[in-house]
């Protein structure tokens, strides 16, 4: 209902300079959900697909809070391909006595009054993801239209609403005929036993843009991790819509392990340590409105109980990933449980690595980078009544859940970190050490900041004495060259276009950096030297943008010993520099491994030709053989780069006019670090069974021997 009084333009412009035209006439008062059709943003945010999802995510959340308190164990949620959504549970339905105070069904209060709800007085809901009691009564305003039917007291009632105004809709759809007025209507009986609630809507294309559209794949997204957090819950997501003539669709999620289950799916790197589960609770005082006996909201301290749950697991990569609820609702950005749980790792990471002495007196504390490094976890705490920022409930923003959530990570944290059973101590001990090889790992990367670009650093001398630096400063243009061996470094040198292309020498095959730790990897001299020069960093601090190189070129041997030291060479770089190759910047130089010479070559023909494998020699050979062309007995066979004359190394191998190069990438980085874990890592007996199971399917041709 409005109240509103239409004023004439002419009267406003020529209003006197004193404001005395403008008066309370001039007040427009919105009452009830027109206010809700007339700023929708304020409730969802957005009216384009975001908004249209959120709708959709209030009618869910209604359905899981009667499952959070265990009147509850399966919802359905259906999407009809009339463009209307339903959602079923088998809670234990609205109320549909009459709430003296409007004199209206429970079902009406619900879907038709703002702040009304069952989740105020404390009550109905230990816990609950709504709780401002404007969840449904939004979404029927923003609706064209919307049927509730409930099971409850023997019976089926039902109520239909357009734009959230109670009725009749004579036939199907939203744009059927339509009395206003009545009330819900009692209908069929049903046995006893049976309670639930169905609601479908219809969502209102005038409130909703044109393009705004509910994403299956979202819908699957939240649906998986609501059953995630309420173990035995399970709900079956089924589109009816047949969307681009794929058929229709149903999906059935169901998970028994809770939030340890979810946080082994959010992981996707090797384990260091088991998945912990931190559990706790604390207590903590508010002054909240409540209701008393006579229906007045009297300000009253009450004592609240906030139950904390937490599943983390550290892992072997570099980024963190903390996922926050508070009840079953998503805090993507945060909040003070947020706040307090990292508070506590960091703190407790480091009284431990004092108390074990594994920092030294002179070093600085981790910080929470540090601590949280390769950290998978997830974060949810339960309260009656918590205090969010808005109707999106995207922060948390109770103040007591810092310190409740801190104390219950601090005190469960440390008993694993300190525990002298053997399996936890020894995962305990990895935890630790990689906190500490991510804080050297950081404090040496800032270390090596001067040396980032290549001006700076070779003013700075801080690059290796060994770099034959190139003159060029355009990054896009120069190229690395990693060399095997001093003998090849000259020859390399004189092959090379020294405007764009530099070498860095390597003596031999460098550390296995797959089954050492960080803290092993920078000390070797080698490895380090790489790092240095590429001057962007290496893990979780590498930084692509401050590459001094646009292209890196492993330049090795073509033989066993080569294939050998590039495949370390790779590790090194898919471990600690792997935006580099995501990017495609690294590449493998293909020398080659004979030499032919052909004797009075006819013209256009060139007197020498290479051949890159032992296969490709004798192919060659016989196919000269069959045309009649001469060549020298004696075929030279490279037993390094270093025998190579400087002009055959650049032409074969070095001049981006005639050299071939095999770009390194990832099609599928899960599949590349099971293979790198097999063959470069730590267990030789997955290795060797690989060896053996292999063998007979191998390509003899491909050996070098």
């Amino acid at each position: 209902m409005t109240a509103e009084t239409s004023v004439p333009s002419s009267a406003l412009l020529t209003a006197d300079r004193d404001g005395s035209n403008y008066t309370a006439r001039h007040l427009l008062v919105l009452e009830g959900l027109e206010a809700v059709r007339k700023r929708p943003g304020m409730y969802i945010g957005s009216t384009d697909s975001r908004g249209l999802m959120h709708c959709l995510w209030e009618i869910i959340d209604n359905s899981v809070d009667e499952a959070l308190g265990g009147y509850c164990d399966h919802i359905d949620v259906i999407l009809h391909d009339d463009g209307s959504v339903e959602v079923c549970d088998n809670g234990r339905g609205i109320p549909v006595d009459v709430e003296p105070k409007t004199g209206l069904s429970g079902v009406e209060v619900v879907m038709t009054k703002l702040h009304a709800g069952g989740k105020f007085g404390g009550g109905s809901y230990a816990a609950s993801g709504g709780l401002h009691g404007v969840g449904a009564s939004v979404v029927n305003a923003l609706s064209a239209r919307l049927d509730v039917e409930v099971d409850r007291n023997s019976a089926t009632h039902a109520i239909s609403f357009r734009r959230g105004v109670p009725g009749i809709f004579t036939e199907q759809g939203p744009d059927s005929p339509f009395d206003p007025g009545n009330g819900l209507l009692k209908g069929k009986r049903v046995p006893k036993a049976r309670t639930g609630t169905r609601v479908r809507y219809w969502a209102d294309r005038q409130i909703f843009l044109k393009d705004a559209k509910l994403s299956l794949e979202t819908l699957h997204q939240r649906a998986r991790q609501t059953a995630f957090l309420v173990p035995g819950l399970t709900i079956v997501v089924r589109d009816e819509r047949d969307l681009a003539g794929v058929g229709k669709s149903e999906e059935t999620f169901r998970f028994d392990g809770g939030i340890s289950e979810f946080c082994e799916f959010l992981a996707q790197d090797k384990a260091v340590c088991d998945v912990l589960r931190l559990t706790g609770q604390g207590t903590f005082k508010e002054t909240v409105p409540v209701l008393d006996d006579r229906g007045h909201m009297t300000p009253t301290e009450v004592t609240r109980e906030l139950a904390v749950d937490v599943a983390l697991r550290w892992g072997t990569g570099y980024d963190s990933t903390v996922k926050s609820f508070v009840n079953i609702i998503a805090t993507p950005k945060g909040g003070t449980h947020v706040s307090g749980f990292e508070q506590a790792i960091t703190k407790t990471v480091n009284e431990v690595l004092r108390s074990a002495k594994m920092l030294r007196v002179a070093e600085d504390d981790v910080v929470k980078d540090d601590a949280l490094e390769g950290l998978t976890a997830v974060v949810t705490v339960r309260l009656a009544e918590p205090q969010f920022e808005g109707q999106t409930k995207e922060v948390l923003g109770t103040s007591a859940a810092r310190r409740i959530v801190a104390n219950v990570v601090a005190k469960e944290l440390k008993a694993f970190l300190t525990s002298t059973k053997r399996d936890a101590k020894a995962q305990a001990r990895a935890v630790l050490e990689k906190a500490v090889a991510a804080a050297r790992t950081r404090i040496a990367a800032r270390q090596h900041k001067e040396a980032q670009r290549r001006k700076t650093a070779l003013e700075s001398s801080t690059l290796p004495a060994k770099l034959a630096d190139c003159r060029s400063d355009d990054v896009e243009r120069s190229e690395l060259f990693i060399v095997e061996g001093d003998s090849a470094l000259g020859t390399a040198k004189l092959a090379r276009n020294s405007e764009f292309q530099a070498l860095l020498p390597i003596r031999g095959k460098i550390l296995n950096v797959q089954k050492s730790s960080v803290s092993d990897m920078l000390k070797n001299a080698e490895c380090g030297a790489i790092i240095q020069v590429i001057g962007a960093g290496s893990g979780r601090t590498f930084d692509i943008d401050a590459a001094r190189y646009g292209k890196i070129v492993l330049l090795v041997d073509a033989d066993v010993d080569g294939a050998h030291i590039r495949c370390l060479l790779l590790t090194l770089f898919q471990r600690y520099m792997r935006p580099m190759v995501e990017a495609g910047r690294v590449f493998a130089a293909v020398p080659p491994l004979h030499r032919i010479e052909l004797v009075q070559p006819k013209k256009g023909q060139d007197k020498y030709v290479y051949t890159y494998s032992d296969s490709e020699l004798r192919q060659t050979l016989l196919e000269y053989q069959r045309k009649g062309v001469r060549y020298k007995d004696t075929i030279q066979r490279y037993k390094g780069l270093g025998e190579m004359d400087a002009d055959q190394l650049a032409e074969t191998t070095m001049d981006p006019r005639h050299r071939t190069l095999r770009r390194i990438n990832i099609g599928d980085l899960d599949s590349a670090e099971q293979v790198f874990d097999l063959l470069m890592g730590n267990d030789v007996a997955p290795r060797k069974e690989f060896i053996t199971s292999s063998a007979a399917t191998l390509d003899r041709s491909r050996i070098d021997a």
